[in-house]
């Protein structure tokens, strides 16, 4: 890198300090959390997928596809579901979260079960969401270090620290405006790499072919057995439970829609990321096609990611002789030319900042609203000093997660993967239940919650080899999404037919009516045809691909 790249990360950090001033009036919580109601399609699908399409995807991506043993455009099975749960949610899920008025979702589980139940899920979101991220935050800053040379400390600081300037001073609005302009350098960054990839790899070899084994996508198992992995059926099944719950379930994503004008704006945006998030990802997986087979026929590309694995992940280097991670990174300093470099590197901290920036705005919107204007330290005139405090806080934590478990050689990693991949499923139960059903009870909610969280735990590799247990019963992590969300539901309703009690006052919530015409609208023809129009696009692609 020379001073035209570090000028134009400078520029960057800067403008996103001012981004948060521009965006400063906010006189109320639905100012700060939910941008006053006043935010349109654009900004709020673009943020929605900035959140999701983090900097592990620019990253892992396309390594996974390119370089990672295993791997391969089986990737692409992640985003088959997407125009289903899309779908779900835009219908069945988001119309009463929105008509309730609320700004931290989980208020809903208690208008219609307890207080109890509302902490259960808070609480449960804000340890996982700030240690996830914080480990995120680590991971970036450790491969940026990598690459770059800068100090540990200082790339945490940097990307950190200015995430929270301009999420403290300007709410929602700065979120999700700062979060749209970092999609569109995303975006650019992956057509960038896409070019440039492509011209040095068709003059490395004479004929460009990808390895075979990298170019299946489906794969006709069951994700049950040693080895089922990225099965369509899981990938499905699973996938849609799973985004269901995240998108419309999730406060860093739900809170987004709750921002919206009006709910023809939350059916415009979730559109939007059920038909845009397939391409997006599509380039992602040709790009790492691309730079992997760059890789394999370039001798001197993969022997700086060996040198630096050995430097910097000697663990890796020992066990695999390469870390995959640093292919994109690697990439952008030998083959890019200089402002091209500046302009990706901040694509990186751009993913990242997005992530960091979404997890710190809902963590303190949930906070406040849960458990800080509950007990009574909040009320409307002190609201916003506190709303502010929280984003402070809430990224010291994050900050603090990555200083302290980010790196940790103990399994503190795996557990917060374990534990998200097994609570989305009763997150979504308990939401679908709340809305439709009145024969659950509060103690059968809890029952349910708890005793489906315990039983996925038992089915997860990732607890299984850290508590050292083995039932003899392996299941790709995915299918957890699926079982948490039915035994949630199977148990919620046998300890409420045993122990029923009165529910909360029906005249709080707001329960969806349909008739056919709002399940047979435009937007259900459009994304289930894209839907059948995925399946058969990755089952034709391997024969499209030289």
């Amino acid at each position: 890198m020379n001073y035209l790249d570090y000028s134009i990360i400078a520029i960057y950090l800067v403008a996103f300090i001012f981004l948060g001033f521009f965006f400063k009036k906010n006189e109320s919580s639905k100012d700060y959390f939910l941008g006053g109601n006043s935010l349109g399609w654009f900004p709020l699908s673009l943020s929605t997928m900035a959140t999701q399409l983090s900097a592990i995807s620019f990253i892992s991506a396309p390594a996974f596809v390119g370089l990672k043993l295993g791997g391969g455009l089986k990737w692409l099975t992640f985003e088959m579901a997407v125009p289903l749960a899309m779908l779900f949610i835009m219908i069945l899920i988001i119309p009463p979260l929105f008509r309730a008025g609320i700004v931290s979702i989980y208020e809903y589980a208690e208008r219609r079960f307890d207080y109890s139940t509302r902490m259960i899920l808070s609480i449960v979101f804000q340890i996982n969401r700030a240690l996830s991220t914080g480990v995120m935050v680590y991971a970036i800053a450790f491969i940026l270090q990598a690459v770059l040379n800068l100090d540990f400390t200082v790339t945490i600081l940097i990307i950190s620290v200015i995430t929270i300037i301009y999420s403290w001073q300007g709410g929602m609005k700065a979120v999700v405006w700062g979060d749209a302009i970092q999609m569109i350098i995303l975006f650019v960054g992956l057509v960038v790499c896409l070019y440039y990839g492509w011209s040095n790899l068709s003059e490395t070899v004479d004929a460009i072919s990808f390895d075979p084994t990298r170019l299946q996508v489906i794969d006709y198992n069951w994700g049950i057995g040693e080895g089922e992995e990225y099965g369509i059926f899981p990938m499905i099944i699973g996938g849609f439970f799973l985004y269901a719950s995240y998108y419309g379930c999730d406060q860093t994503q739900a809170q987004r829609m709750l921002s919206a004008k009006n709910e023809k704006t939350i059916k415009q945006l979730l559109l939007a990321n059920g038909l845009l998030r397939f391409p997006v990802v599509l380039v992602y997986c040709i790009m790492g096609l691309i730079i992997g087979s760059l890789v394999m026929n370039t001798p001197g590309f993969l022997t700086d990611i060996e040198n630096l694995t050995r430097l910097h992940f000697p663990e890796e280097f020992a066990s695999s002789g390469i870390k995959a991670d640093l292919m994109m990174p690697v990439f952008i300093l030998k083959y890019l030319p200089h402002g091209m470099i500046g302009l990706l590197m901040i694509g990186i901290m751009s993913a990242a900042m997005s992530s960091l920036s979404s997890t710190i705005n809902s963590l303190s919107a949930v906070t406040v609203e849960d458990v800080l204007k509950r007990v009574g330290i909040v009320n409307d005139a002190n609201y916003m000093k506190y709303s502010r405090y929280m984003v402070v806080f809430w990224g010291v934590i994050c900050i603090g997660a990555a200083f302290l478990f980010g790196g940790s050689d103990s399994p503190v990693i795996e557990i917060i993967n374990a534990i998200g991949s097994v609570f989305y499923g009763p997150v979504l139960a308990t939401f679908v239940l709340a809305i439709f059903s009145k024969k659950i009870s509060s103690t059968g909610m809890k029952f349910g919650i708890v005793f489906s969280v315990l039983i996925n735990l038992i089915f997860s590799k990732t607890m299984q080899n850290i508590i050292g247990f083995d039932p003899g019963v392996s299941i790709f992590w995915i299918w957890l999404n699926f079982t948490g969300f039915a035994f949630t539901v199977l148990i919620s309703y046998l300890v409420s037919f045993i122990a029923p009690n009165n529910v909360q006052d029906e005249a709080l919530l707001e329960r969806p009516k349909f008739n056919l015409s709002d399940l047979l609208c435009k937007e259900t023809y459009i994304l289930v045809g894209f839907f059948i129009f995925i399946l058969v696009f990755c089952a034709y692609l391997p024969q499209i691909l030289p």
